[in-house]
């Protein structure tokens, strides 16, 4: 499991970890400490992963503003 803070994690190394910690949490008998300190890892990237694909969504909403021509200048 990665220990660098999840803040500082890319889309994809945070979502592969999420994966991780999903699969360790179904499929290994772990104790409640454990199991508690994967949980809390695993929101954190759930919310880094979703923090990230927002900021993915808005930016490319803003790209298709700043690409549309004005409806007055299409007639032309």
């Amino acid at each position: 499991m990665n220990k660098n803070p999840v803040e500082e994690l890319s889309y994809e190394v945070a979502f592969a970890e999420l994966e991780q910690i999903v699969n360790r949490l179904e499929v290994e008998t772990l104790s409640l400490e454990d199991s508690l300190s994967l949980y809390e890892r695993g929101q954190a990237l759930s919310a880094r992963c979703t923090k990230l694909l927002e900021s993915a969504e808005l930016r490319v909403q803003q790209l298709r503003l700043e690409n549309q021509i004005p409806k007055d200048e299409q007639d032309d």
